[in-house]
């Protein structure tokens, strides 16, 4: 199957199936010499594993990573590194039923269509677990880019249409409740509507909100390498997203540009913006500050309540899904969404380093 590598330089190839013997990332491009273990990646990948909550599938799985080579006595080697995490506890009996029809909002008919053939064992390939491999990858992106003092921070901003309110915003509670929501009475709302949609097996869906400190000016390219675009085509690679929006985003289709336009201004000697509708993204390129851009989640497709669709003869059949599936897929996506964010920055900065002569004159003419 082609379309499982990311990146130019930093790049990465992720493989596995939800229910084979495991899932895992081969990371291609990285530097020697980043102190690197497995703890490192294995707490990225505690943030979005299964099981921690009863709003999440209730499938048990430690997720527990191997490093397989790139690493020795603690540092990255310069060559590539390969992360494998095995399954554990994979019940495709589950799955039996679906072989025969098409579950409405999931790949099924696509991948037969495309292929001919699909493993039907939890979406194998179009599984949310197939994730996993990002996030590993991303926990060493995200080491990097710490190294050069930029932080990423994503979280729910709104689910099942409650949204956040900004004057309570605090991001050390983002973390304490099951929808990784910075707003402790926003969360408390979605719990109960939540539990509502729960108990009549209808699932919910929301909005990721992710921010880009530490970011430094001249990411990017003008064209078809923008550091936008990027963005939006990494975040919208993840299964369950279907829409994407930076800084203003579509809000700026409604305003002036007297209004839209960032004005300058020189601050501490530097020149700096005096608002930040672009979202920290100026024709392509970092401008310098905070980038901000959103994800819109769909609600999980698979759920309980009566569905119509057709099976493979051709019949119009009504369907219940059965399985362990999340009842929204929003709080365990946040870690995904800031494991695709480190991962374009990281391959934009590495592409970065020539495209200016005078500072390639500089690193060899020591």
């Amino acid at each position: 199957m082609a379309g499982s590598v990311f990146g130019n330089i930093f790049k990465i190839s992720t493989w596995g199936e939800s229910h084979g013997e495991g899932l895992g990332v081969v990371i291609d491009g990285c530097p020697a010499g980043l102190p690197l273990c497995e703890e490192d990646i294995q707490e990225q990948l505690d943030r979005r594993k299964p099981g921690q909550s009863k709003f999440t599938t209730p499938r048990k799985e430690d997720d527990e990573v191997h490093i397989l080579s790139g690493v020795f006595e603690g540092k990255t080697t310069g060559t590539p590194i390969s992360l494998a995490v095995y399954n554990k506890t994979q019940r495709s009996a589950d799955y039996s039923e679906i072989a025969n029809y098409y579950r409405p909002g999931h790949a099924d008919y696509t991948f037969d269509e495309k292929f001919g053939f699909r493993d039907y064992r939890g979406g194998g390939r179009s599984s949310g677990r197939e994730t996993i491999g990002r996030v590993a990858a991303g926990a060493i992106a995200m080491k990097i880019l710490k190294e050069l003092g930029i932080n990423i921070t994503a979280y729910a901003k709104e689910i099942g249409g409650i949204g956040i309110d900004y004057d309570k915003f605090d991001i050390t509670e983002r973390d304490n409740n099951a929808f990784n929501m910075p707003d402790k009475e926003a969360a408390e709302k979605v719990k109960d509507f939540a539990e509502s949609k729960m108990s009549v097996g209808d699932s919910i869906g929301g909005v990721i909100e992710c921010r880009v400190s530490g970011m430094m000016t001249g990411i990017g390219n003008p064209t078809f390498e923008k550091l936008d675009a990027n963005l939006a085509k990494a975040i919208m690679s993840i299964g369950a997203v279907k829409g994407f929006e930076i800084g203003d985003g579509f809000e700026a289709a409604r305003v002036t540009g007297k209004y839209n336009n960032d004005e300058f201004a020189m601050k501490d000697g530097k020149v700096s913006k005096l608002t930040n509708h672009s979202g920290g993204v100026l024709g392509g390129i970092s401008d310098g500050d905070e980038i901000v851009f959103r994800a819109a989640v769909k609600p999980t497709p698979s759920i309980s309540a009566l569905q119509e669709t057709v099976n493979k003869q051709g019949e119009d059949i009504e369907v219940s899904i059965k399985g362990r599936h999340d009842p929204m897929i929003v709080p365990r996506a946040v870690v995904v969404v800031e494991a695709m964010t480190a991962l374009t920055l990281v391959d934009l900065i590495f592409d970065n380093m020539t495209a200016r002569m005078d500072r390639i004159k500089d690193f060899y003419n020591k």
